[in-house]
């Protein structure tokens, strides 16, 4: 009995043992409930940050024609930045053929491109020195520089003074990236691709309220009380700064000290933030493996070649629409407002709901979409005999639906695949590396699909960008992660 009782008393405790021993390894697995908490805190955070920046951002688009407008009627026939810059936009213009009433809209692509470009240039490196210094103290650097971009363009009497607003925004504008190296750090395997879907809801309520709160402030501004744009540059302004007080008192430091990476700048260093051919190879990013740097740039490459031809079909839709079916400037305004709410739809409910594996079916499907999308646009500009079962609009819309339906997974889930593939002390590297491709793409592609546009026609165009957007697709599909 003795006996029995003893192997008894060794086979519980055994059990109880193996019991703790599950529970351990559960609780290394599984984070702790408190953190958890404080993590999806941090992400709604970073959310309505990124929201104020948006809402700031997007405000000045509706404006910019009648700011170009202004300009032009103050320094048009007076040796000022603004008419070597003009003169420089009519010769390309008359290059591509683009009729004289689109100057207007070409000298802001002008400067979408420049803005765009400024962001290529300091994304990766922002990125690096938040990987050896921390995301917090980068990320506020960012938000004083945008504040300071709007609070330039609240007194920019010339235009002198107006271009040096939008330099300073777009050397400051890696705080998207920032952005999400900050939810990449506060989640995990399993919420990364939640978390990076938050990011292109942010960006679709900015862009659907930004643009319309621009035009109320400006329409409802008594002109004869001085210059009309300066209400809503104040607008910006004070959410800019309320953005500042946000992440300076509620935002924590995600990247720990014993996570970071020692950051060394020589000039060869300095090359690998700045070479495009460096950027593809994520040559800058350390503390990975092979494997990791293998993917990533192939990665990388799949982001640029998408984006580069992606944002130059977008950026001519606007001609098309107006220039082939007529659109007023509300017509346009209504057809982005349908845009954004389909991908505030899915971004705030299907996109939130992915793991990692769903983040990287749905960026495969979300590029196969793509080709469709602006293939239906280009056979509504065909000519109506070349396509006579459906009409035009049909076809338009159609591709605008794809169009949203495409846009409202790429970016946000194949930035979770690269964030995944990095380690924590150089994810904002990576993140920074991978935007400061896309930007670089968005800085090329609208003026290459412009002048493609207005030699070759709407038709051609969509067209042959649909074709080379199967590149991106298929090499996506065979990327092995």
């Amino acid at each position: 009995m003795d006996h029995l009782e003893g192997a008894n008393g060794d086979l519980k405790k055994r059990k109880i043992n193996s019991n703790v021993i599950k529970n351990d390894l559960k609780s290394k697995d599984e984070p702790h409930p408190v953190a958890v908490a404080s993590n999806t805190k941090t992400i709604s955070l970073i959310f309505v940050s990124l929201l104020l920046d948006l809402l700031a951002f997007t405000m000045i688009l509706p404006l910019l024609p009648s700011l170009l407008d202004y300009y032009n009627k103050e320094e048009g026939n007076k040796n000022t930045l603004y008419s070597s810059l003009l003169h420089a936009v009519e010769s390309f213009r008359k290059m591509t053929g683009a009729p004289d009433r689109f100057a207007s809209v070409l000298f802001g692509g002008a400067l979408g491109s420049m803005y765009s470009f400024l962001q290529f240039l300091t994304s990766p490196i922002v990125g690096s020195l938040s990987d050896a210094y921390g995301r917090k103290p980068m990320l506020l650097i960012c938000l004083i520089g945008i504040a300071s971009s709007h609070a330039l363009w609240s007194c920019a009497s010339t235009f002198s003074v107006f271009v040096l607003a939008r330099f300073v925004g777009g050397l400051s504008k890696a705080n998207v990236s920032l952005s999400m190296a900050v939810v990449s750090d506060a989640s995990d395997e399993k919420t990364r691709a939640r978390g990076m879907a938050l990011i292109g809801l942010a960006f679709s309520v900015g862009f659907i309220v930004g643009p319309l709160a621009g035009a109320w402030f400006a329409m409802s501004h008594d002109r004869t009380a001085g210059s009309w744009g300066e209400r809503p540059a104040f607008y910006a302004l004070s959410l800019a700064l309320a953005n500042i007080a946000l992440v300076m008192f509620c935002v924590p430091e995600t990247l720990p000290k014993n996570k970071r990476t020692p950051l060394r700048l020589n000039l060869s260093k300095a090359l690998d933030y700045v070479c495009p051919w460096h950027l593809l190879n994520f040559t800058a990013v350390t503390n990975i493996s092979e494997h990791q740097k293998k993917v990533l740039s192939k990665l990388g490459l799949i982001y640029f070649i998408y984006l580069f031809i992606y944002s130059g079909l977008e950026f001519t839709i606007t001609f098309l629409t107006h220039h082939t079916f007529g659109f007023s400037a509300m017509q346009q305004g209504k057809m982005f407002l349908v845009i954004g709410v389909i991908m505030a739809v899915l971004q705030g409910g299907a996109a939130r709901r992915l793991g990692a594996r769903g983040a990287e079916r749905a960026a495969r499907g979300s590029l196969a979409l793509t080709p469709p999308a602006f293939l239906c646009v280009a056979l509504a500009a065909a000519p109506p005999h070349r396509v006579p079962l459906v009409s035009a609009a049909a076809w338009l819309w159609a591709g605008l639906v794809l169009f949203a339906l495409a846009t409202a997974f790429a970016v946000s889930c194949m930035t979770a695949m690269a964030a995944r593939a990095a380690a924590a002390g150089a994810r904002g590297a990576a993140l920074g590396a991978l935007r400061s491709l896309g930007a670089l793409a968005r800085a090329l592609g609208p003026l290459l699909a412009s002048a493609v546009y207005w030699y070759s026609g709407a038709m051609m165009t969509y067209t042959i960008g649909a074709v080379i957007l199967v590149i991106p697709a298929v090499m996506l599909f065979r990327l092995k992660t």
